[in-house]
């Protein structure tokens, strides 16, 4: 980004200074010669140009010695410009601002869509499993050489400060639904999120943090989530040592792009839920589509896990559904089709 930038400012100086030359003659022959505004510019041009035409009027001693003086000017301006211009192109300078021009405009054209700032260990695994269900994301991060050496021209990136909030607008954070902060200080991350909730308070933020102090401030941010790396890998590591068999379960219907079930939440909806009112025996979800209701979390933040026949459904209720990319599928139908509760719709993997 630097180079580019220096590329750019060196570029637009041979050309300042090549027009300054241009004014400088054009005012020179006009001082000196007497000559209209004209005839000044045609003869500045042609000297400038090297093109070998003869003078348009005859000159004076004092006009020739201008002339010569024009035509060293000219030539360092125009030896500037050929260099810098020649530096750009074996950079790549032109095609970078096309790559990035055109990755701008896909950006423009996203809604819904997720942000990754920071592209480290975290940050690359996030935007595999993203990847794997097809999900819309924009990767942020400040390095470039961490975004080449690490895959990233798969997807779309921008190179700058994901801390900046002009660098969040470029990746659309007014139309995102969900932003994880996965950067390398817990400073970083905050003050992704604070810019974040800034300029998108219905946006979805998911924050690394590294000690329980961030973690802390994280939420007082405006965090929706903050995962510790330390803390979860703990757990998990636990867990898999005292429920290997759980574990080797749950992380098969989690993650990853080759799985036989799936975990996907159903928001219940008024305006397109026709299942709102019917307890689960009546709405037959489980006969009808044969996905599993693990779970229903009322709209009051009540969890109610394994519901019975007898569970009714009320308005707002977030159900948490296990099946086969099939059965979620007819879950989905059958409910209205409804809308995903923010910060996605549902989505399922595309049929080979």
């Amino acid at each position: 980004m630097q180079e580019d930038q220096r590329l750019h400012n060196e570029l637009a100086l041979g050309l300042l200074l090549f027009f300054g030359v241009t004014v400088v003659g054009t005012v020179g022959y006009r001082v000196i010669e007497g000559w209209r505004w004209l005839d000044a510019a045609y003869m500045t041009v042609i000297t400038l140009a090297t093109v070998g035409f003869s003078e348009i009027q005859p000159l004076s001693d004092q006009g020739r010695i201008f002339t010569i003086s024009l035509i060293f000017m000219g030539v360092v301006s125009i030896a500037y410009i050929a260099n810098r211009f020649t530096e750009a192109i074996i950079r790549g300078y032109f095609q970078e601002r096309l790559r990035r021009r055109s990755q701008q405009r896909l950006i423009d054209t996203l809604s819904q869509h997720y942000i990754i700032c920071g592209f480290g260990r975290t940050g690359q695994q996030v935007a595999l499993e993203f990847a794997a269900e097809n999900i819309d994301f924009v990767v942020i991060d400040a390095s470039a050489e961490a975004l080449m050496e690490r895959g990233a021209e798969a997807y779309i990136t921008i190179q700058a400060d994901a801390t900046l909030d002009e660098t969040l607008m470029q990746a659309g954070i007014q139309q995102a639904a969900c932003l994880v902060a996965a950067l390398p200080s817990d400073a970083e991350n905050l003050y992704t999120i604070l810019s974040a909730k800034t300029l998108n308070p219905n946006i979805r933020a998911i924050a690394r943090a590294n000690t329980a102090e961030a973690l802390k401030k994280l939420q007082r941010g405006g965090a929706d989530a903050v995962i510790s790396p330390y803390i979860t890998g703990g757990k998990r590591m636990a867990a898999a040592a005292l429920r290997p068999q759980v574990m080797d379960f749950v992380d098969g219907i989690l993650t990853g792009s080759e799985r036989s079930f799936y975990l996907e939440e159903f928001l219940l909806e008024p305006e397109h839920c026709p299942c709102i009112g019917l307890t689960l025996h009546q709405a037959q979800l489980r006969s009808q589509s044969g996905a599993l209701v693990l779970a229903i979390k009322r709209a009051d933040q009540t969890l109610v896990p394994g519901p019975t026949a007898d569970t009714a459904l009320q308005a707002g209720d977030l159900l948490i559904c296990m099946g086969t990319e099939e059965q979620l599928r007819r879950l989905n139908q059958l409910m209205g089709p409804i809308r995903h509760r923010p910060p996605r719709k549902p989505r399922f993997p595309s049929k080979s």
